[in-house]
């Protein structure tokens, strides 16, 4: 019997070495982390609060780092926490996939605009780093979704009802729940397209986008893909974000 284990355990490793192999386009990921983090109401940015012993940036990085799929990372933050994410986060982790540590913009299409400057030709993964929930199994399916469809993004169905309102708060619209997503990250597309889409973005002056598949949309009219995410792929926005994160840790590792 443990001959035929060690045999099986042979099998499946010489399966994820093959499945690796004939990866066919080479995969960065862009980690946003230059947000102010305004509604947390702390001083310190919500990407490097502290979530059950580390800061919130590190566990998107880790499955970035540990992840078959991606080559490489670009971490983009604010100007002055440069120097302290290359200390304290990426080398005090050991994160040698980070090839840049770039300083973004004001707004978010600002800071993947210049993330994007750093990414050759291939496959980008786009992911706040304020999403600590990322996992291996969903780099997976968005890897495989933008082989075919060059541009997908992360996410779940809706379980509330969801209103469309008018600007004095009435309900105007009730849009049908089969149909309505809530997006997540990472957003993966093929590197040339997207940064087509940014380009053209920042010479249009079109300061309205929150997402990158929403650039695409816009500049290219390219169809973008909807790929299962989970709904523990949350973003560390409040107080309230951060409890239920260091939940889900601690439930994992129990």
């Amino acid at each position: 019997m443990s001959v035929g284990k060690r045999d099986s355990g042979k099998d499946v490793q010489c399966q994820m070495e093959q499945k690796k192999d004939k990866r066919e386009k080479k995969c960065t990921a862009i980690v946003l982390a230059a947000g102010s983090g305004s509604r947390m109401g702390t001083a310190i940015q919500k990407q490097y609060l502290e979530l059950e012993g580390k800061p919130v940036l590190y566990y998107c990085l880790h499955v970035f780092q540990e992840s078959r799929y991606i080559d490489e990372i670009v971490l983009v933050t604010g100007e002055r926490e440069i120097d302290y994410c290359r200390e304290k986060i990426v080398q005090q982790y050991g994160f040698d996939k980070v090839v840049q540590i770039v300083a973004g913009g004001k707004e978010r299409y600002e800071s993947v605009y210049h993330g994007l400057k750093y990414v050759e030709d291939g496959i980008v993964f786009i992911h706040d780093g304020a999403r600590p929930f990322v996992d291996e199994e969903m780099v997976e399916r968005a890897y495989e979704c933008v082989l075919r469809d060059q541009a997908c993004v992360v996410g779940m169905p809706v379980k509330d009802t969801i209103k469309i309102a008018d600007q004095n708060q009435y309900a105007v619209q009730t849009p049908d729940r089969a149909y309505v997503w809530q997006v997540q990250t990472p957003q993966v597309f093929d590197a040339k397209l997207v940064r087509a889409a940014y380009e053209k973005l920042i010479q249009s002056g079109w300061e309205k986008a929150t997402d990158d598949a929403m650039v695409v949309e816009r500049m290219t009219e390219h169809p973008v893909k909807l790929v299962f995410g989970s709904y523990e792929n949350i973003k560390i926005t409040t107080p309230e974000d951060l409890e239920i994160a260091g939940l889900f840790i601690r439930r994992r590792r129990a």
